[in-house]
């Protein structure tokens, strides 16, 4: 297990130690013991191992052969395993844009070499947006903390917008995070998730600049600032369309769709799901500051037995009896990725997202955003033909499989040719996409 992980990892990114001997240290360098390639992936640990806290590390990996397999995945030569407050205190000067960074070139690497082709939608990437709760305090944690009052009591929290690269077979790669937090202290009112959308982004368009994107969004996304930024970005987007979002857009939807009964099309899918779609282009919308935006908008009834289900969606698509499918099962309905692949994994998955792994401002997001870069590896190691169809049913679940990666890592040295970028790009590895 230890073997695949680091071919995994030197397959898909040969210059990661690279990457992780870049990331901004602000320690003083004469005095230091340990290097920070060494301490990134000893802050990976907690999280490829799924220990559920960062001082687990030292217990788990106990052995010589830990320390070598990490001083081999890190291309350090250290003498000893760190200190979980060794690791706390490092992070605390790293800033989390210079970590963030090194999930950024991860990502570009995996569309350079055309890992993620086979989830494009009519060409472009489906991102999915959506916010999480981080971490919840009762007791103000810091100046930043946003605040919710139940009664008596004052609740203190921090959330993070997400922006996931996600395909319809199930992966959900982290492509930028945007944490939601009080630092204006001249705003009247909170840092919310659409205040945090506009950084986001921002920073997407700047870091992905010719990157052709579909963002998919939920119900809070329906207004005219998103699809303005959007247009002028040239992204695509899809967005939940409920009737208590636009009100007024979605009474002449309805009223359109009668006198357009040539936009119907039914479809049945492998699982016998009986699916009918109808559709209107070139609707109107004005938004708040008076903005006319030309939108479309598609809906999907469908029927299994009894039970029934409805979806409707607005976009900037073209949608004809050729794209309308695809744009539902391939698109809009993968929005649910970010939930069950991303969100729901990460914190009932053995990630434990929600855990304060440090209560510093700084080591919280660059703790988060380990989280984000060991997921993405995982998903690699566990969708990777170096596992065998035979070994995966072995270890049962994923959580087993990471326990399983704990045990070779502690007893197993991980072979020298794992580790040699120039033997990992010899090898083939096909990601599962069934």
């Amino acid at each position: 297990m230890g073997g695949a992980l680091a071919r995994t990892v030197a397959h898909f990114f040969p210059k990661l130690c690279d990457w992780l001997g870049e990331v901004r240290d602000t320690r003083d360098q004469n005095r230091i013991t340990y290097s920070r390639q060494f301490l990134l992936w000893m802050g990976l640990m907690p999280f490829l191992l799924k220990l559920g806290s960062r001082r687990r590390v030292r217990f788990e990996l106990d052995s010589p052969e830990a320390l070598a397999n990490l001083n081999r995945l890190a291309q350090a030569e250290q003498e000893a395993m760190a200190h979980s407050d060794t690791l706390n205190y490092f992070l605390g000067h790293v800033p989390p844009a210079s970590l963030a960074r090194v999930r950024r070139q991860m990502i570009h690497r995996l569309v350079r070499m055309k890992a993620l082709d086979s989830g494009r939608l009519f060409g472009h990437f489906l991102v999915v947006l959506d916010a999480t709760g981080q971490l919840h305090f009762r007791q103000r944690h810091c100046p930043h903390c946003l605040e919710q009052v139940h009664g008596e009591q004052t609740l203190y929290y921090h959330n993070v917008l997400e922006a996931k690269l996600v395909t319809p077979d199930g992966l959900a790669l982290s492509l930028d995070s945007e944490f939601i937090e009080n630092t204006d202290p001249k705003a009247t009112k909170q840092d919310c998730e659409l205040k945090a959308f506009r950084r986001l982004a921002e920073r997407l368009k700047k870091d992905y600049p010719q990157l052709p994107l579909c963002l998919g969004f939920d119900g809070l996304y329906a207004n005219g600032t998103v699809m303005d930024i959007c247009r002028k970005n040239r992204w695509k987007y899809l967005i939940t369309f409920k009737e208590g979002s636009l009100p007024a857009l979605w009474t002449d939807y309805q009223a359109l769709l009668d006198l357009c009964p040539q936009n119907r099309k039914t479809h049945g899918t492998p699982e016998g799901v009986k699916q009918t779609f109808a559709w209107v282009e070139q609707l109107e919308h004005v938004d708040d500051q008076q903005r006319r935006h030309r939108v479309n908008a598609f809906q999907c009834r469908e029927k299994q037995g009894d039970q029934t289900a409805f979806f409707a969606w607005l976009t900037n698509w073209h949608l004809s009896p050729d794209t309308i499918v695809t744009l539902a099962n391939r698109g809009g309905r993968c929005r649910w990725k970010i939930e069950n692949e991303g969100f729901n994994l990460q914190k009932n998955g053995g990630f434990n997202l929600e855990h304060a792994y440090s209560t510093g401002e700084r080591q919280i997001k660059n703790f988060y955003v380990l989280l984000q870069i060991a997921h993405l590896i995982l998903q690699l190691l566990e969708r990777g033909s170096l596992l065998t169809q035979e070994a995966k049913r072995l270890f049962g679940s994923l959580a087993n499989l990471a326990r399983r990666l704990s045990e070779s890592l502690r007893n197993v040295l991980i072979p020298a040719d794992a580790i040699d970028p120039a033997h990992a790009a010899s090898i083939q590895i096909r990601l599962n996409t069934s």
